[in-house]
């Protein structure tokens, strides 16, 4: 396949595509650029991190069969657009759980001791340890994690080993299973933010999650009470955010935010930036050595199994249950023109073809097997018509 590589790889996963039998393109794109990328190459298959696909490049893009994500969050893609021209989306969840995580809990120490305060006031040569002695520290503060998916897990264990006791919500979280993670199940994410000392979000940004921290979320928040973000912008209502800042003392760490830049350098325009109660890190909790070399990895063996099977590990796009009314199995003679005309007879029925596998067997005549998910209702007559066609063996078909 034509690759490109429009972010930053670890060269490791570079050589591994090359190795593979791939015609790598290597063009660290803007959004802008991307678009032209895309159609001056041909290309096939795109890897991203940051940079946005827009609809717009897709449109343009008549090669492109499949978009992989170097990373979890896939809300950088257009993921409608690329449905619609068939293109596959996936992404690369878990390999950079472990730095997000790290991340996490290091904001909440540095908000407790307020660590970048400290380093700025040394570097302008003002010694000001009577300001900084007074820490309240972490060990059995209640941590509450909004969204219990492989990083919120992580942070919630991380926490536990510095003494912190954790009150969790997510969205498919059972009493038991929090029992079982030694956390204090919450029945909605307004309880952990009145219960906690300090409250991270883990969660997906979707449309359900969309300023899941609100002005309500807020208000419920413990005076003086931390608030971390390390997952998207979108989730927290910045304007909520910083009415809470300034009325309750809230003190914030955040990785992300609404309208950050996604390009590697440039301004960042956001007022929460010059409030003293918010450190701000960059969007940098996937990006560790370990992460980027295990997210690549895994971005390259998305692509090598869909160009050996057809088969998309991860992607996020694909229809989990079908509209198919009734499965049509057809066993056949594996040769050509067979399954053609059995694909005619459908289409003279007037029935859609959602979904068709094939399977041929071993031996000295080679029998196959297609499994066709049909939408409509057969007439009574098809079965007679496949099994009519040459080098038909049998045909079945069962309601679903």
């Amino acid at each position: 396949m034509r690759v490109l590589i429009a972010d930053k790889l670890p060269e490791s996963s570079i050589n591994a595509l090359r190795e593979s039998g791939h015609v790598v393109v290597i063009e660290i794109c803007s959004d802008d650029e991307l678009q032209e990328a895309l159609t001056k190459h041909s290309i096939e298959a795109l890897v991203v991190r940051s940079t946005k696909v827009t609809r717009k490049m897709l449109e343009s893009a008549s090669s492109l069969e499949l978009i992989v994500r170097a990373g979890a969050g896939y809300d950088s893609i257009d993921v409608e657009a690329a449905s619609e021209r068939g293109i596959f989306v996936a992404n690369c969840p878990g390999k950079n759980s472990s730095a997000v995580a790290e991340l996490t809990i290091g904001l909440m120490v540095s908000l407790d001791r307020r660590i970048a305060d400290n380093v700025l006031d040394a570097r302008a040569g003002q010694w000001e340890k009577g300001k900084y002695a007074k820490a309240r520290g972490l060990k059995d503060r209640v941590l509450g994690v909004v969204g219990m998916g492989q990083i919120g897990r992580l942070v919630a264990q991380m926490a536990q080993g510095m003494g912190l006791r954790v009150i969790a919500w997510s969205r498919s979280l059972t009493p038991d299973d929090a029992s079982a993670f030694g956390v204090t199940y919450a029945d909605s994410p307004i309880k952990v933010a009145s219960q906690a000392d300090i409250v991270s979000l883990h969660v997906a940004a979707t449309q359900q999650t969309h300023h899941l921290a609100d002005a309500d979320f807020f208000s419920a928040m413990k005076t003086g009470a931390f608030f971390i973000n390390t997952t998207r912008g979108s989730v927290v209502d910045e304007n909520a955010l910083l009415a809470a800042l300034d009325n309750k003392g809230i003190r914030a760490g955040l990785d992300v935010f609404a309208g950050e830049p996604s390009y590697k350098k440039g301004a960042l325009e956001t007022s929460l930036c010059n409030h003293r109660s918010v450190y701000l890190t960059h969007h940098i909790g996937a990006s560790t050595m370990q992460a980027q070399e295990a997210t690549g990895a895994e971005a390259v063996r998305v692509i090598n199994t869909y160009t050996n099977s057809s088969v998309v590990p991860n992607c996020i796009n694909i229809a989990v249950q079908s509209s198919a009314t009734h499965l049509l199995i057809v066993r056949h003679l594996d040769k050509v023109g067979v399954l053609a005309r059995v694909l005619d007879v459908v289409r003279k029925c007037n029935l859609n073809v959602q979904e068709m596998e094939n399977h041929v067997f071993t031996g000295p005549i080679h029998a196959a097997v297609a499994r066709i998910r049909l939408v409509g209702i057969p007439p009574k007559e098809l079965t007679g018509l496949l099994e009519g066609i040459q080098d038909v063996l049998a045909v079945s078909q069962i309601k679903i």
